[in-house]
């Protein structure tokens, strides 16, 4: 041959073979995934201990620089590496793309030869080779065809060819571990898509008002898409179910969907764990709170007085202040703390005047203040994530595939030589079971042998 005819190495022979031989084991070593999946666990806890997506002076307060958290867990620390946002960190998402990649590895070099020798089969010629196999055993006044009648009611598949059989059942064993690596596979792949894609809210809306999705906590890089701008949410009515002890029983929203002509295009009153799914989007019942008080002095109009949740470590109250003289130089503020139609009156010395209910009225600073209705104001979550498919499906696969794995791969061998039938097998799990059945199975077939001989 002559050296223009030697065959060439290619830019990627190198870069081939670099894979095949050091990068696909690596990747396949159970070592590897073992490791992958404790970090990601780990971090995964992390996630779920940490707040996520709040803000920089929720930290501040919470994990400050002294005393650090464990000594060395401080706001920058927890910042600086991201386990404010774990899920969407770029070595988080390294920890799911290399563990995956491990998946897929294992189960191309693995998984998939281990289907396919499974698959293949060949016949013991020799009666050595069945002193092997942990079971076996050799029987005489028999034939192949007994054996391979009584294997196929055992749901054996039996391939037969002159004084050789073989029979198998339970390939779906193999299979199990395949689609188990599948299954966590798409459990990653959704895992993915949601941090990418997905976008957490929270809005505090009135009664009787529309809103569109602004205020965004927490968002994936690509998130844009998710986020819905043809269409609103007009909150129709907020309530609360009280006990007759004066608790919180539930909490409802009335909410409806608009289009941007402003038609309905969806409606559903929620409440906690009744969530509203539209496209995608999902709207969680989460808390409430108290927008505003509407009163009247002497015969004016209805007065609408936005109120303010007041900063104390008790119970909750919502304040505002009423003038109650035209130039503002004397006023009350009203204090309530439920939607049950109920509000203190203060004066500005800060002395307790009245307490009136939804339709009374009580006298104060010369005037009439009439108390007409308390609006509520409804706390939503609002949650998108594509990924969610994805995951469920991914666990309902790996359910399927743990079921599948527990299957056993049972192999049984026969040969009919010089009047012997010789017969062995093995499984790859549950040996105990296999050992009965194949028992079982050798003690029918002498007995149908047994019989056919008294009959002949």
């Amino acid at each position: 041959m002559a050296p223009s005819d030697a065959p060439r190495s290619g830019p990627w022979d190198g870069v081939r073979d670099y894979f095949r031989q050091d990068l696909l084991p690596l990747l396949a070593d159970l070592r590897l995934a073992i490791v992958l999946l404790l970090a990601i666990a780990v971090f995964s806890i992390s996630g779920t201990v940490i707040e996520q997506g709040q803000t920089l002076e929720f930290y501040q307060a919470n994990y400050p620089e002294d005393p650090a958290l464990f000594g060395f867990l401080s706001w920058k620390v927890l910042l600086t590496i991201g386990l404010d946002h774990v899920y969407r960190t770029w070595w988080f998402l390294a920890l799911l793309i290399v563990f995956g990649a491990s998946l897929v590895a294992c189960t191309f070099t693995r998984q998939f030869p281990a289907l396919g020798a499974a698959q293949k089969w060949k016949y013991y010629s020799q009666p050595r080779q069945f002193q092997k196999l942990a079971l076996s055993a050799e029987l005489s006044d028999t034939d192949l065809a007994t054996l391979a009648d009584d294997l196929t009611q055992k749901r054996y598949l039996v391939f037969q060819e002159g004084n050789q059989l073989y029979g198998r059942k339970g390939i779906v064993g193999r299979i199990g571990p395949i689609v188990v690596h599948a299954s966590m596979i798409l459990i990653l792949l959704g895992a993915i898509v949601g941090a990418m894609t997905g976008f957490f809210a929270q809005e505090i809306v009135p009664s009787g008002e529309t809103f569109q999705i602004r205020n965004i906590f927490d968002a994936g890089p690509w998130a844009e898409a998710q986020i819905p701008k043809d269409w609103s949410v007009r909150v129709n009515r907020f309530w609360i179910d009280y006990t007759p002890e004066g608790k919180i029983d539930q909490f409802y929203s009335d909410l409806s969907v608009l289009n941007l002509a402003g038609e309905e295009v969806d409606r559903k009153t929620i409440l906690v764990n009744e969530p509203l799914r539209h496209r995608g989007v999902t709207l969680y019942q989460a808390d409430w709170g108290i927008a505003a008080v509407q009163v009247k002095l002497n015969n004016s109009p209805v007065l609408q007085l936005p109120m303010r949740q007041l900063e104390n470590d008790g119970p909750r109250f919502w304040g505002t202040w009423l003038p109650t003289k035209p130039d503002m130089s004397q006023g009350v503020t009203l204090l309530a703390s439920d939607l049950q139609g109920s509000v203190l009156i203060y004066d500005n010395a800060g002395q307790l005047v009245s307490t009136v209910r939804r339709g009374m009225a009580a006298e104060v600073n010369g005037v009439m203040l009439s108390l007409v209705d308390v609006v509520g104001s409804t706390g939503l979550q609002i949650k998108a994530d594509p990924g969610i498919p994805l995951v469920y499906g991914g666990f309902g696969l790996l359910m399927l595939g743990v079921i599948m794995s527990y299957v056993s791969h049972s192999q049984v061998w026969a040969l009919e030589q010089d009047g012997t039938v010789y017969v062995g097998g093995r499984t790859n799990r549950a040996q105990v079971a296999f050992e009965r059945e194949l028992l079982a199975l050798l003690e029918g077939v002498a007995a149908r042998s047994q019989q056919k001989a008294l009959v002949s």
